[in-house]
């Protein structure tokens, strides 16, 4: 296959973008032996978040790479027989297990914290670790209830303590049942070979910081540092022996580093047409999306709803290696609905009209009905194309 330009060459804008779509696993023929786990471990986060529209995030990442596998399977394929573990890395994410010991920087850094915003009375800390060990795995409401009777923020003493047990690391969520987090011990969830925190701060920050540029495919320093929410300074004081490579990229700005093996083959194979969850690690990252595909992406679930643009949960439209588009999708029944589209060119009618379809099977709807467009032209034509 054709060699990109050595490491300390430059790389063109399209090539930097190239490599990041390979690098996400929508460039190229997917995984499908790995499954939903391969995804995982590809991507080494994957975040988790309360909004349900089509689905929940954590379930439309795979799906967007593989395809419509079963939602069962995506919640087996995370939970069961103790893959994965949900931690503190972008944001609350889905991690694979095997890198728990690569957290432990994390874990003593939440130890040694000096204050946190709630208070824990005397003996609740240890009564829900004894509850634990003997009843668990246990939900907060097992545990004797998440709140108090105050505002939806007032937890109640044992959901403080058993959150504190899980930044700790004494404590682990084992699955999510009904969106509520299952606790168990750490000894019993985490393999014993996995189970220390034995690796120095440094060691985990190396790993980090490769497994980033890994799933990158190619970033700066920013952008490998939010992957898992390092500091900049920590990501300086360990990228020289990362193993990642500088590269500089056409009209980046900024100074890059890229994962060697991204660069010893040119990306090519087929492109994934697909909806993407605004949570989705390719699009997470605003200025880097803005960046690398040109696209202005922003969640709007939490503006306010006559100060929207382009609506609640606006699903950015991946096609061709470009973001082209994005729809604000809801349900009502077996009907998908566009509650509002926005196309950046009539090109992109058909792929939208593609990755609808897909969508709508996937979650169990027969039909998908447009509501809005960007005219009544394109919503004409989208229609159309829905009906063929």
């Amino acid at each position: 296959m054709t060699s990109l330009p050595p490491a300390a060459a430059e790389l063109s804008a399209d090539e930097a973008r190239r490599i990041a779509l390979r690098a996400q696993g929508f460039l190229g023929a997917a995984d499908r032996r790995g499954g939903v786990r391969g995804v995982l471990r590809h991507l080494g986060a994957v975040q988790l978040d309360t909004i349900s529209v089509l689905a929940r995030s954590h379930e439309l990442v795979p799906y967007a790479r593989l395809g419509a596998v079963g939602r069962p399977r995506i919640e087996e394929a995370y939970w069961s027989r103790g893959h994965a573990f949900e931690y503190w890395s972008h944001a609350a994410c889905i991690l694979p297990v095997e890198e728990w010991p690569h957290f432990a920087f994390r874990r003593r850094a939440y130890r040694a914290r000096p204050h946190w915003g709630h208070e824990l009375p005397d003996g609740a800390y240890e009564q829900v670790i004894k509850q634990l060990h003997a009843e668990g795995p246990l939900t907060a409401t097992d545990l004797g209830g998440a709140k108090n009777k105050g505002e939806w923020w007032d937890w109640s003493a044992s959901k403080v303590a058993v959150e504190r047990a899980l930044m700790y690391g004494e404590v682990v969520c084992t699955e999510r049942r009904g969106w509520k987090r299952v606790y168990d011990l750490a000894e019993r969830a985490i393999p014993e070979a996995l189970l220390h925190d034995d690796l120095d701060d440094t060691e985990c920050l190396r790993r980090l910081v490769r497994l980033a540029g890994q799933s990158l495919g190619v970033g700066t320093r920013a952008d490998i540092a939010d992957y898992h929410r390092l500091k900049a300074e920590q990501f300086d004081a360990v990228v020289a022996d990362s193993g990642l490579v500088p590269v500089t990229v056409q009209g980046w700005g900024k100074p890059a580093w890229a994962d060697p093996e991204a660069l010893a083959t040119e990306p090519r194979g087929r492109h994934r047409t697909t909806l993407l969850s605004p949570f989705d690690s390719l699009v997470w990252d605003r200025a880097r999306t803005e960046r690398v595909f040109g696209f202005t992406h922003r969640l709007e679930a939490y503006v306010p709803k006559p100060k929207r643009i382009h609506g609640y949960f606006a699903m950015p439209l991946l096609s061709g290696g470009k973001l082209v588009g994005r729809v604000d999708p809801a349900r009502e029944g077996r009907t998908l609905v566009a509650k509002q589209v926005s196309l950046a060119s009539p090109k992109a009618v058909k792929p939208m009209a593609q990755a609808l379809l897909e969508a709508a099977t996937w979650v169990g709807c027969d039909a998908v009905r447009v509501e809005r467009a960007g005219s009544p032209q394109e919503a004409a034509a989208l229609t159309s194309a829905l009906a063929t």
